[in-house]
């Protein structure tokens, strides 16, 4: 029994992938459209010295629907047989998947004519118009799940987002211009306090590796509130949510405006979907009053907004590894609850241009230990769901590992990326339990799995950036 991540929207494709006479233990190949399952099983229905036959588990409509295309008969494959239910089969752990004879889609489709269309390594995230996510009636469940369940990458899209797209430019234009600031304006801009969470950031936060990331800048903000709480033993107690923003009003005073404006709007589209989100969760647990994500957010003074700049890399060739896929950022967990994401902008010399490598972009690692790259349109807004999020829906919606790979090649030579982030997350004093099945830092959680997430992000930092003294 072998393993398959979700081969979704695919063709009948049937044929020998090797011809004149070469041995091989693949002869034969059968994929079927997907509509509704993320998951699926499929089996071999001879030995590796035979014609080795695969069929994707479907579900029992399409299975009738495309039976008179399938390449054998239905009562001939293993997997179809009462014995092995549908259901049955879908829900066996991973663990009865043998690693050493994983099915790898993408060299199973390299050769197919579906491969153009479905690779193992990208696909394009699933999609909500503005107009549906604004409609408080109608049911999204079906694209929330698909999207944020269990089985899904962790991130949504929402398109014709009104006013986006400009926003967007004005912002990420300046991001450069912030970056190569002088040093001593961008000294007056850095935050030690917050363990440089509010303005400036460069050098400060920890790669993979241990090593500090001075692949990118950034410069950090609550584009909702200037100032969250004046009260000085919270100010001490979480600095880098309790600060006071700093703002380069002399050196680059259009960077206020266009930042506020851009993070505002994509806190309203966030609450939208985090209204969706909540609906899709109270279907399957309980969830009290002023306990849904939306009632979360709106109540948090803990917003964060991100603006990066990723410096030009310089012009690398060499085999691809784990560390290529990270290059520009490591692989991480958003630690809040939604995190809103602009497309990024590559531009050399202040000029925007197309990204030079294809393979540039955010990659995602499914439940299936899969990496994949996750695409969509620049002027879409992107969510991803945070580890918080997790927690309080008990896994119904789930966070993903992910991480940015640059840009490699001769054409990468001086490229520069921008791009903003929401962090959209509760407040600082909004109590977390986390269950003892969830397996999420278990290191600093406590017995009781009970913290605050002002308590909760404060640990997590302590990964990540310099230990407050």
């Amino acid at each position: 029994m072998y393993h398959l991540s979700s081969c979704k929207n695919a063709t009948l494709v049937s044929q020998k992938l090797e011809k004149q006479g070469r041995a091989t233990w693949t002869d034969r190949i059968t994929f079927f459209p997907l509509s509704e399952a993320r998951e699926h099983w499929i089996s071999a229905s001879s030995t590796p010295e035979q014609n080795l036959r695969f069929v994707v588990l479907k579900s029992k409509r399409e299975r009738e629907r495309d039976y008179k295309a399938m390449s054998f008969p239905l009562s001939k494959s293993p997997i179809f047989s009462t014995a092995f239910p549908s259901k049955t089969l879908r829900s066996l752990p991973a663990q009865f998947s043998t690693p050493s004879r994983r099915v790898s889609l993408s060299k199973m489709m390299a050769s197919s004519s579906c491969a153009s269309a479905i690779t193992s390594s990208s696909a394009r995230v699933v999609t909500i118009p503005y107009t549906e996510i604004e409609d408080r009636s109608a049911d999204l469940s079906g694209k929330i799940e698909e999207a944020f369940g269990p089985n899904g990458l962790g991130i949504l899209a929402v398109s014709k987002v009104p006013g986006f797209a400009t926003l967007r430019q004005h912002l990420l234009h300046l991001s450069p211009r912030l970056a190569n600031l002088p040093e001593e304006v961008k000294k007056e801009l850095e935050d030690p306090e917050s363990r440089y969470n509010f303005g400036w950031s460069h050098g400060k936060e920890k790669l993979e590796s241990g090593k500090p990331d001075i692949l990118k800048g950034s410069f950090y903000a609550n584009p909702i509130l200037d100032s969250p709480t004046t009260d000085a033993s919270l100010i001490n107690r979480y600095p880098s949510y309790c600060q006071a923003n700093i703002w380069p009003r002399d050196a680059l005073p259009e960077l206020e405006t266009a930042f506020k404006a851009l993070g505002k709007l994509m806190m309203d589209v966030g609450l939208m979907l985090a209204y969706h989100c909540d609906e899709y969760v109270s279907k399957r647990m309980k969830i009290f009053e002023d306990g849904g994500l939306e009632q979360i957010l709106l109540r948090s003074r803990c917003h964060k907004g991100r603006l990066l700049y990723y410096f030009p890399m310089q012009q690398s060739e060499g085999t691809e590894s784990v560390s290529d896929l990270s290059s520009w950022c490591g692989w991480h967990r958003d630690h809040g609850s939604l995190t809103g994401l602009t497309c990024g902008m590559f531009m050399r010399d202040g000029v925007e241009v197309p990204c030079p490598d294809n393979a540039a972009g955010l990659y995602i690692k499914t439940r299936t230990d899969q990496i994949v790259k996750a695409t969509f349109g620049g002027d879409e807004i992107a969510y991803q769901i945070g580890e918080t999020t997790e927690v309080l829906s008990r896994g119904y919606l789930c966070a993903t590992p992910h991480c940015v790979r640059g840009p490699k090649g001769e054409k990468a030579s001086s490229i520069e990326r921008s791009t903003f982030a929401l962090f959209m997350q509760p407040d600082w004093d909004e109590s977390l339990n986390f269950p003892a099945e969830m397996h999420l830092h278990q290191e600093i959680i406590p017995p009781n799995g009970r913290l605050t997430f002002g308590e909760y992000s404060e640990m997590l930092l302590d990964k990540y950036y310099h230990r407050k003294q």
